[in-house]
């Protein structure tokens, strides 16, 4: 499992290369007309702060000057600016949140569509490169685009503040300027120094805490099987093991945050009181009003701060170091799952005939299948027999494209569909299961229900929502066998696979199934047992313990 952060120089290009890819993308220009419009609304919050900063100054020197008509003519002032600011800023905040979830939007079903190609979300689970690749496309895309236009804007207000504050601050003092400027840059870089490690930690934070909830799910999964066989020990065990781990790691953040707390909170109110130090013994010596003072403490927070982003984000920046290092993470794995392949065995995909030239599967010196050239042609079902199902179910891993150590080729027609020993049902209704998701208008509830009664499963659509109810995940293994069937019987494809589904089905209910399958013309190809009858095939393929093979046709 990766447990460190990807190179910082891959991070930034992989950043950037996000960013760009979304700006160019067919959402783009409603994005870029979104941040334009933000851009502009930030304008309008700058300027009026500094209008705010102008009025407050006048009206703390109506107060010290007992001024009351001065005083309540400024009070209306700050009352307009204030609710302008307020207005200006949540459709300023409004728009921020819309434009950041077009980007996750975006961003979101981008990673879906490369995880779910070419098979990518298999390699990376068999390889086990990656951890926890569901997380980093849920959360951690949610926190890469929210917090990366937080930063922007940040960014942005920041420099807009340094410009207009600057020339307020050294209008009223060089030195509390250069003050500021200098103060900023020696917190930075102390904060810097001292949160560095937190970097490294919320990384392997985010991965614990992924790692602990995955284990909770798959308890919550298995429970049934946990408590059959008795194993809650060993869960718990396991559980806690994880626990530990995480607890850990956030003692060792908490305490990385302690010491940068200590800089950082005495840093923010040293702020407080650096300007009144520098202004208060001007207005002493009657150079400046009274008003002076609170404008200069303001402007003073407003540059320090603007120059302070690293000291005040710290925490957040180092989190979102963290995400952005997860996410560029994922990327190269799903690149290098490409790249790299564990099968040896060829596969194409073409109109014709199954076919398999020269394929011999199995890891070096175990070869269950040795150099097996042949073509099954439409309507010949065929059983693939042997001492043991081993050879069967390699072959049939191979053809599903799962990969397999071996040699060979193998080409198989697009409409092949495959019936694994235990089927998998995804969530949905039994329409969207039934019904192929290429043709989901092609098949009228009475076809559909007529396939369902010719295997025994009509029951399952009684009630009020008939096929639009969703699928009863406690059925039995073998009704959810027959509903995988079913699929395979609307879907009407050229080729089906079965991998040993005799024993789940029973032999009866078997049999019906090759009857169905063989009346609408579809090829069966079932590794099944070596006593399994044959009087239901028209052809043979049997393989024996050292790898060699036999087929028999009764055509010829």
């Amino acid at each position: 499992m990766d447990s460190q952060p990807v190179p910082i120089r891959t991070t930034a290009l992989r950043f950037a290369r996000a960013v760009r890819i979304f700006l160019t993308s067919e959402v783009g220009g409603r994005a870029r007309l979104m941040f334009f419009g933000l851009m502009l609304l930030l304008f309008g919050l700058n300027g009026l702060n500094v209008v705010n900063n102008y009025v407050g100054r006048n009206f703390m020197t109506a107060i010290a000057e007992r001024q009351m008509n001065e005083f309540i003519r400024q009070a209306v002032f700050y009352v307009c600016v204030f609710a302008v600011l307020t207005v200006v800023g949540v459709i300023a905040r409004f728009v921020e949140e819309r434009l950041a979830l077009l980007w996750r939007e975006f961003l979101t079903r981008r990673a879906v569509d490369i995880y779910l190609e070419d098979e990518a979300y298999y390699r990376l689970e068999v390889s086990g490169t990656l951890s926890h690749p569901d997380q980093r496309i849920s959360e951690d895309i949610q926190a890469f685009t929210v917090t990366t236009l937080s930063y922007i804007i940040m960014l942005f207000s920041s420099t807009l503040t340094v410009v207009t504050f600057s020339g307020v601050l050294w209008s009223i003092s060089p030195l509390l300027f250069a003050v500021a400027v200098l103060y900023a840059a020696c917190g930075s870089y102390m904060t810097i120094v001292l949160g560095r490690p937190l970097i490294g930690l919320n990384y392997e934070r985010l991965d614990k805490e992924a790692s602990f909830r995955s284990s909770l799910m798959h308890l919550r999964e298995n429970a049934e099987a946990v408590m059959v066989t008795g194993v809650e020990g060993q869960q718990k065990t396991r559980l806690l093991h994880r626990l530990d781990d995480l607890v850990g790691n956030i003692r060792i953040i908490t305490a990385v945050n302690r010491n940068l707390a200590y800089f950082t909170s005495g840093y923010n109110w040293m702020i407080q009181i650096i300007p009144d130090l520098i202004i208060a013994p001007a207005f002493m010596r009657g150079e400046i009003e009274f008003g002076v003072i609170t404008q200069s403490g303001a402007a003073f927070a407003m540059l320090g701060g603007a120059f302070s982003l690293i000291v005040r984000q710290f925490n957040s920046i180092s989190n979102f170091a963290a995400v952005v290092s997860r996410l560029s993470a994922l990327l190269e794995a799903i690149e290098r799952s490409r790249k790299h392949s564990v099968s040896g065995v060829e596969l194409a995909k073409r109109d014709g005939n199954l076919v398999f030239d020269h394929v011999t599967l199995g890891p070096s010196g175990h070869t269950v299948l040795r150099d097996l050239s042949l073509s099954i042609p439409m309507g010949t079902p065929v059983l693939i027999s042997g001492p043991h199902a081993t050879a069967g179910a390699a072959l049939f891993r191979a053809t599903a494209g799962i990969p397999t150590a071996g040699a060979g080729r193998i080409e198989r027609p697009d409409d092949l569909m495959f019936l694994p020993q235990r089927p998998y049902l995804p969530p949905g209704t039994l329409r969207q299961y039934l019904v192929p998701s290429e043709n989901p208008d092609g098949f009228s509830d009475r076809q559909v229900l007529e396939v369902l009664r010719s295997l025994g499963l009509d029951e399952l659509a009684d009630g009020a929502d008939g096929l639009e109810q969703e699928q009863d995940r406690e059925m039995s293994l073998g009704d959810q066998q027959l509903l995988a069937v079913a699929k395979v019987l609307l879907s009407r494809p050229r080729y089906v696979f079965l991998d040993r589904i005799e024993a789940t089905l029973g032999r009866e209910t078997f049999r019906n199934t090759l009857r169905l399958l063989c009346e609408r013309s579809i090829t069966c190809i079932n590794n099944g047992e070596e006593g399994d009858t044959r009087d239901l095939y028209r052809a043979l393929l049997d393989c024996r313990e050292d790898g060699s093979w036999t087929w028999t046709d009764e055509r010829t």
